[in-house]
């Protein structure tokens, strides 16, 4: 038997042997990253987005909002864990048993401290690669929503929902959301 030489690249088949201890893990272009519970003002902000897409959703039949815990698998070295991720009708053949095996149509992040960094460059590199087409960063600190659209060039700023005003967020043209009806 012989010590590998080199960098160590872990993929899912590691990843399922990881243990069931609480804790959040992912594997981000093959390194392990593990990240405490959410905050409870994080746990809010998910919920509420959960409820407003959920409600939209469902009403136009558009697809289905999976969240946390869920496997979102995009190569077998990159297995994420968004806080919420979006899956069109006509895509949902990329769900199965075991995770979402694919790009989403969006996926979003509720950024915490522990994972702020992470999200903004890490696990947008990673998304944009795999050319997940939206991308929402819900900073609950500055109870701001930022909506990203991929462009050639990566993710592109198409909005921010601030305050009271509602906005349309992509890829969900009709439906218009305010940010005071995330954060409480």
């Amino acid at each position: 038997m012989r010590i590998p030489e080199g960098k160590i690249v872990l993929t899912y088949e590691d990843y399922v042997l990881l243990p069931n201890d609480g804790n959040r893990y992912e594997i981000l272009k093959g390194e392990l990253a593990v990240t405490p519970a959410p905050s409870t003002r994080h746990q809010i902000a998910s919920a509420n987005v959960f409820k407003l897409l959920t409600r939209y959703i469902d009403e136009k039949s558009l697809g289905i909002l999976l969240y946390a815990p869920v496997d979102l698998i995009l190569e077998s070295t990159s297995v994420l864990q968004p806080d919420l991720l979006f899956v069109a009708k006509a895509r949902q053949n990329i769900i199965t048993d075991r995770a979402v095996e694919g790009a989403p149509d969006l996926v979003i992040e509720i950024l915490s401290p522990a994972t702020s960094r992470t999200d903004r460059i890490t696990k947008a590199q990673i998304y944009a690669r795999h050319e997940v087409p939206a991308y929402w960063i819900v900073d609950p600190e500055q109870e701001t929503v930022e909506v990203y659209l991929l462009s050639v060039d990566g993710y592109k700023q198409a909005a921010t929902l601030q305050g009271e005003t509602p906005v349309s967020a992509p890829p969900f043209a009709e439906l218009k959301i305010a940010a005071k009806d995330i954060f409480i």
